[in-house]
C-alpha cells in the first residue's frame, strides 16, 4: 500500500510539470503568433507614413522618401552619393559619412552594405535623413551648427566633383 501513495504522488507531480509545461508552450504559440501577423502587415501606405511624419514619428524602413516630401517639401538640401553603411548588430545602419574617419561606430561588428544613398537635410526641423532603395534607413537631429558644418563639408566636396561625378552611367 505505501507503494501506491508513492506512485499517486509522483503522478501528481508529472501531471504538474505536463500542465504547467503546456501553459508555457501556450504562451509561446500565442507571442509567435501575433509576432507573426505583425510581420505579415507589410509596409505602412503612403498615407500612414505621411500620418508617422507629421507627428514626427520617423521610423527607419517604415518611411519613404515620397512620404517626407509630401509633407516636409522639397529638402533644403540633398545630396545623392555612392555610400558604405555600417550595419549594426539591430540591422540599423549608420552611413560611413557620419563616423569619423578611421573609426567604426559604438556596437558594430562586422556587417557593410553599400549603395546610392540619398541625403536630406531639412534645417526647419533640424533632421538628417539618409534614404536607401527610397527607404529612410538613417535619422540624425542636428543642432544648428551641426547642420552648417554638414553643408560647408558637402560644399567642399563639390568642388572637387568632375563632370564624370555628376554624369549618370548609361
Amino acid at each position: 500500500m505505501e507503494g501506491n501513495g508513492a506512485i499517486e504522488v509522483g503522478v501528481a507531480q508529472l501531471d504538474r510539470a505536463f500542465r504547467t509545461t503546456v501553459r508555457v508552450l501556450c504562451a509561446l504559440c500565442a507571442m509567435l503568433a501575433l509576432v507573426g501577423v505583425d510581420g505579415c502587415k507589410g509596409p505602412p501606405t503612403l498615407a500612414e507614413q505621411e500620418q508617422m511624419v507629421r507627428g514626427n514619428n520617423l521610423k527607419l524602413d517604415r518611411v519613404t522618401t515620397r512620404a517626407v516630401v509630401n509633407v516636409w517639401g522639397e529638402p533644403t538640401h540633398y545630396q545623392n552619393k555612392f555610400t558604405q553603411f555600417f550595419v549594426m548588430p539591430d540591422l540599423s545602419m549608420i552611413p560611413s559619412s557620419r563616423v569619423p574617419i578611421g573609426e567604426t561606430p559604438r556596437g558594430w561588428s562586422s556587417g557593410v552594405h553599400a549603395g546610392e544613398g540619398v541625403f536630406f537635410v531639412y534645417p526647419d526641423q533640424g533632421w538628417l535623413l539618409v534614404f536607401l532603395d527610397d527607404w529612410l534607413v538613417y535619422k540624425e537631429e542636428l543642432k544648428p551648427e551641426e547642420m552648417s558644418a554638414l553643408l560647408k563639408a558637402w560644399a567642399y566636396e563639390d568642388r572637387f566633383k568632375t563632370r564624370l561625378d555628376s554624369t549618370p552611367m548609361p
